[in-house]
């Protein structure tokens, strides 16, 4: 019998109705300007769509292109409800958002569940929204593909880095890492912060992110010692936050839209 994993966001960082939802992430597509080669990897944002949509918009415009060629999307993300050692993979068969449902790739979990760090457990990704609010633009610019959530909790870089090198795979995956920066600070300090995280990330050097750079550091810093790896280079497309957006000046989050090559 097959199992869903069932939005827990929906109608509330997002559209739950599939019209609104088309509309709204085929806005935020047309509005960016973003050029570039089709990417490994990308670190988009994941806060209301209102706030970091036109951000996750500049990455996800460069996927279009390889809509038929990506078959399996690594989907990484923090874990901001449930506290666990580890990284979290679901036992569901499926994903669903009010576009309909994504099929998890069971075959590639089954290659890194011997990992010790590794769990299977579903508790972490019933309430956790790090992962859920990239699946509705996966749908959008993608055509027929396999998802494999994992959510990040208390883990390291390394063993991060060690399952993504486990699912690296060719042009037929892609990676996706789940992140907003810093968070709650005045606009001009947010800037700054962000912008230094940046320039982290480009330089693909993890030691450089602290706690405070991004809610996902440990996914992110996973990605830069694999993207080192493996000879990728980072570029950063779009850097704003939600007072640029949707939001006051006063207390931002910061939203950054990167792409390896």
């Amino acid at each position: 019998m097959t199992s869903v994993r069932y939005p827990a966001v929906a109608g509330m960082f997002y559209p739950d109705d599939p019209v609104t939802l088309d509309e709204m992430i085929h806005a935020y597509l047309d509005a960016t300007t973003a050029e570039g080669p089709v990417p490994k990897a990308i670190i988009a944002p994941h806060a209301g769509y209102v706030y970091s949509g036109p951000v996750a918009a500049s990455a996800y415009r460069l996927l279009i292109p390889a809509k038929d060629m990506v078959k399996r999307v690594i989907l990484l993300g923090p874990a901001h409800r449930v506290p666990f050692r580890g990284l979290a993979v679901p036992s569901v068969d499926f994903f669903m958002t009010p576009f309909g449902t994504v099929a998890v790739d069971r075959q590639a979990i089954e290659t890194i569940a011997d990992l010790p760090w590794v769990t299977i457990s579903d508790s972490p990704h019933e309430p956790e929204h790090s992962l859920e609010v990239h699946l509705p633009f996966l749908q959008e610019v993608l055509e027929d593909f396999k998802v494999v959530p994992v959510v990040v909790g208390d883990a390291t870089p390394e063993e991060v880095a060690a399952v993504l090198e486990r699912l690296w795979g060719g042009p037929e995956t892609l990676i996706v890492i789940s992140s907003d920066l810093s968070h709650y600070h005045d606009y001009t300090t947010a800037r700054q912060m962000d912008a230094a995280t940046s320039q982290a990330i480009e330089a693909l050097d993890p030691k450089a992110l602290t706690f405070e750079s991004a809610c996902g550091r440990i996914p992110v810093s996973g990605l830069l010692i694999a993207a080192r790896k493996h000879g990728l280079h980072a570029r950063t497309i779009d850097l704003r936050n939600s007072g640029d957006t949707a939001g006051p000046k006063d207390q931002v989050v910061g939203y950054g839209a990167y792409v390896f090559y």
